[in-house]
């Protein structure tokens, strides 16, 4: 949960921003999600919806209110954070499975918070393994955008299986995206960007926008810049390979 008694620590935050400083929570860039970790998982999407009014307190006292935007693997929160000054009505969670890098985000959000009233409220995190457990925070349509920005390439063909994006999982991101819903895909290593986009052209509930879909969309330009990820791939004069796909209804027939 975000809430706590101390929102800094003169340690580990700037004396003069109030921010968490990065060189105290940094951890290995990835993580294995196969693994089991120790953290505390909801039963059900009803139980972490109560466990939000902890989470987003400025947004409760008037009744609950759902989560529409999940960044998987949301990394130290850049691109959250952005999203929470584009969209500052729209609760959205980020999703970290290693320790260190989740409570960065945590500290971030609450130092923002403070320094900035009545912004970032609607932005949190969670420590959680979303491969694993997305149907366990979310309910069916529940979800308007879904974020994959610079996961995991695992390039060993034996570690495929571990990838964010692959068919099975976009079975799951579909059962919680609405229809109309929009997932971003991001990645600077070519061979993982053509995977993802195979992986969505292949599944029967995604279609890819348009060109003029996603100029007019304000957050695309956001997918190479918001995070610290994209921030070093422009510094290095590198590529990123894109992908974004929207949630359409079955053809079958009911």
């Amino acid at each position: 949960m975000l809430e706590h008694d101390s929102i800094s620590n003169p340690t580990t935050h700037s004396k003069t921003t109030g921010l968490p400083r990065k060189r105290f929570y940094r951890a290995r860039a990835h993580s294995n999600p196969l693994s089991d970790s120790h953290f505390p998982v909801p039963i059900s999407p009803a139980h972490f919806e109560n466990d939000c009014s902890a989470l987003f307190p400025k947004f409760f006292p008037n009744g609950p209110k759902k989560i529409e935007f999940a960044d998987i693997g949301c990394g130290f929160g850049g691109l959250l954070i952005s999203l929470a000054a584009l969209f500052p009505e729209t609760l959205m969670i980020g999703m970290e499975l290693r320790d260190k890098v989740t409570e960065y985000v945590k500290e971030r959000i609450l130092a923002l918070r403070v320094s900035s009233p009545g912004r970032y409220d609607n932005v949190s995190v969670v420590r959680t393994n979303s491969m694993k457990y997305i149907p366990n925070y979310f309910e069916k349509a529940q979800l308007t955008k879904m974020f994959f920005l610079f996961p995991d390439p695992h390039f060993k063909e034996k570690n495929h299986r571990r990838r964010v994006i692959s068919p099975h999982l976009l079975d799951e991101y579909a059962y919680v995206l609405k229809v109309g819903g929009i997932i971003y895909t991001i990645s600077d290593v070519e061979e993982l960007g053509a995977w993802m986009k195979g992986c969505l052209d292949d599944h029967e509930l995604f279609e890819p926008l348009t060109e003029e879909e996603l100029a007019a969309d304000p957050i695309v330009e956001l997918l190479s810049t918001a995070t610290e990820e994209g921030q070093k791939v422009a510094r290095n004069e590198g590529q990123t390979f894109r992908a974004v796909y929207r949630r359409i209804a079955s053809s079958r027939p009911r």
